[in-house]
């Protein structure tokens, strides 16, 4: 997915509290087509104390968000999924879309939960078959997504799945992709969201809404 990470303020003042990571619940806002899990949900707080920051990686003022660790502990990571079950059980899903690396972690047992087809979308040169693709911009150059042709299909109710949003490159890349096939997008879902890099403004001119679990904010 997007590069997980949040900048860590370089200018600090003389006596200037560090950089801390905090979890932030907020209301459903109609203006970014957002909507969370109720925030009295205890299986959220386990999800979010479960995500490690590693400072200064993959490079000086970054704070990254490991989420590997969510990943260690088998009821976070089933928390995951299961939230992402009760979610999309009743939305008559034909495909889950996952995003190159850690989407595919979460999308593939929420495909088999769901009994229905899972995509993986790659970087280029990863799939062996005839591609389609998309290409988006980074803050260092441009990537591209690709899955293969007539994995999804037109009318296809898709659910794209990614461990995160950050600054929203990935997932508007994967929204117009799946346009492209003329699919229609249920929802985009992530775990986890960095609210400070606003990547769900992006979402909203293409009408797409976001489902995710948990915000980290550094201050």
């Amino acid at each position: 997915g997007d590069l997980c990470t949040s900048s860590i303020q370089n200018q600090q003042q003389p006596h200037q509290q560090p950089p801390r990571t905090q979890t932030r619940r907020v209301t459903p806002h109609t203006t970014h087509i957002t909507v969370m899990p109720p925030a009295d949900d205890p299986r959220l707080r386990h999800i979010s104390d479960s995500i490690r920051s590693i400072p200064n990686w993959p490079k000086e003022g970054i704070l990254f968000q490991d989420i590997t660790t969510t990943l260690l502990d088998p009821v976070a990571f089933g928390h995951c999924v299961d939230i992402l079950y009760e979610r999309y059980k009743d939305k008559k899903v034909d495909v889950v879309a996952g995003f190159e690396a850690r989407g595919l972690i979460f999308g593939a047992p929420l495909a088999l939960r769901l009994k229905c087809a899972f995509v993986p979308l790659r970087k280029p040169k990863k799939l062996p078959g005839e591609t389609i693709g998309e290409e988006y911009t980074l803050e260092y150059g441009s990537d591209r997504i690709e899955m293969h042709v007539g994995h999804v299909k037109e009318g296809n109710r898709v659910v794209l799945v990614d461990d995160l949003i950050a600054t929203g490159g990935t997932m508007v890349a994967g929204i117009k992709l799946m346009k492209k096939v003329k699919a229609d997008i249920v929802e985009a879902a992530c775990i986890l969201e960095l609210p400070l890099l606003k990547g769900k403004d992006k979402l909203v001119e293409h009408q797409v809404g976001l489902y995710t679990m948990v915000e980290k904010d550094v201050l």
